[in-house]
């Protein structure tokens, strides 16, 4: 998502003033500002009154600039709804009270977006959910670039993750496909990637994005199961039988090399058939015992 440039803010780090100093500096002027007028009214000098008021709010205006940050927490400050400058100094600081100060939270923060339903590329309905971790790198495009950046974060990674999942198989069907159940790391990659890609202009980073679910959707969950199982059945049984054939080229082969037995091709068959049923049945085989001729 691209916003307009003309839209767009960067950072820009402003100075404070610390607090603690400033706010000493204050009530030392509050005390003479009360001494003032307490002199005023002793001496009957309205003059002194007046001048004491006016000091005094003065000291209480100036005392609204102070405000506190905490350790990874920043100040966005703007005058008239012009954009300041940004301030990182944690502890009480103080800077102009016509500025407004609007604090945004740096610390890594993370979500479970919900559990979406989708469909993935082979058209089956999915649910899948993720886990996203993020952290506001920049201030001042969090809260100018986006209406409700924690509201822009969770929506915008919702949509990534569905037209992520959109784009990918549930299984992989072929040799180097990439597959959401099989290839968990790229697929948690491009997730990232995608997520990056639409917060970028909001001021956010992703530190991580990973799928916390994915199943089928309850409605195709038990036909994909067997599916799955037919298909687990058929490539144990492509083993087998490559395996089995592989045995019996090599007991042919062991049997003519050494010169065992001399067989026919009706008999070479007939072996094969017996060593192949022996190999690939499920079931132990009971061998029968000839005790007159092959024939």
């Amino acid at each position: 998502m691209t916003l307009p440039e003309t839209m767009t803010m960067k950072e820009n780090a402003t100075s404070s003033l610390p607090g603690i100093p400033t706010l000493l500096g204050l009530l030392v002027l509050g005390l003479g500002v009360i001494a003032l007028f307490v002199m005023g009214a002793a001496d009957k000098q309205p003059a002194y009154m007046v001048v004491a008021a006016l000091l005094g709010f003065v000291v209480m205006f100036l005392m609204a600039g102070l405000y506190k940050l905490e350790p990874n927490q920043s100040a966005v400050l703007s005058l008239f709804g012009k954009y300041v400058g940004t301030v990182k100094d944690n502890g009480l600081r103080w800077n102009n009270p016509f500025f407004s100060k609007r604090k945004i939270s740096l610390r890594i923060r993370n979500f479970e977006s919900s559990r979406l339903k989708v469909n993935e590329l082979d058209g089956s309905p999915i649910e899948i959910a993720a886990v996203i971790v993020w952290q506001v790198v920049d201030s001042a495009e969090a809260v100018f670039n986006v209406d409700d950046y924690e509201s822009f974060v969770h929506i915008q990674s919702e949509s990534a993750l569905r037209a992520m999942a959109s784009s990918y198989p549930y299984d992989q069907h072929e040799e180097g496909q990439i597959a959401l159940r099989s290839h968990p790391q790229e697929i948690s990659q491009h997730l990232q990637e995608q997520i990056a890609e639409r917060l970028g202009k909001a001021g956010v980073d992703v530190i991580e994005a990973r799928i916390s679910h994915l199943a089928y959707a309850p409605e195709i969950a038990q036909a994909m199961l067997q599916r799955q199982q037919a298909n687990a059945v058929i490539a144990a049984r492509t083993r087998i039988v490559a395996g089995a054939v592989g045995m019996v080229e090599m007991a042919l082969a062991e049997l003519q090399k050494n010169d065992v037995v001399k067989l026919d091709e009706e008999r070479k068959a007939q072996m094969v058939s017996n060593l192949l049923v022996v190999l690939c049945g499920e079931r132990g085989t009971q061998p029968i015992v000839n005790t007159g001729s092959i024939y």
